[in-house]
């Protein structure tokens, strides 16, 4: 087990294009025996994932820069700027948009760790800065993306799902 203390650089970790966005992998599973992960997310104007539900991660956002909207079962909630969202364990549905004309910064921790590892799967890597749009959705995208879902027990909704 590594319990050395981890001093982690702005220019450090992987940055993956994921739905529109720039994430930052800011330190992994593997870096915290599965414990949690930490993941910097930029989310341009647009940008954001589809409702989807992980049951078996706890998913946690720190509004840093800028306004998100989240959009739960229980309605849409606008998170501004130091503001916080918490997804319990037990698979409630979410997703979450920008609907401004900034980009949003957002810091999202994840316990335990595993879902970064689903990021590194589906998305690209990129530069600092640099957004890419969402893949089309090809029938063979399709099928990649179910298959992702088994492999880490999540679900997605179609983008309709939450109204």
């Amino acid at each position: 087990m590594d319990s050395s203390v981890k001093i982690i650089s702005p220019e450090t970790g992987s940055r993956l294009g994921v739905a529109g966005g720039n994430y930052r992998i800011i330190i992994s599973g593997e870096q915290t025996n599965g414990n949690y992960a930490v993941i910097e997310m930029v989310v341009p104007p647009g940008g954001g994932p589809p409702p989807h539900a992980h049951p078996d991660t706890q998913e946690m956002f720190h509004v840093l820069e800028g306004e998100i909207e989240f959009k739960t079962e229980t309605g849409k909630h606008t998170v501004t700027e130091n503001g916080f969202v918490n997804i319990p364990l037990g698979g409630a549905v979410h997703c979450f948009k920008n609907n401004s004309t900034a980009n949003v910064r957002l810091l999202c921790t994840v316990i335990p760790a595993g879902l970064e590892k689903l990021f590194e799967e589906i998305g690209t890597p990129v530069l600092s800065g640099e957004m890419l749009p969402s893949p089309e959705l090809t029938p063979e995208r399709k099928a990649f993306l179910k298959e992702i879902d088994i492999k880490y027990n999540q679900k997605t909704y179609p983008p309709d799902f939450l109204g």
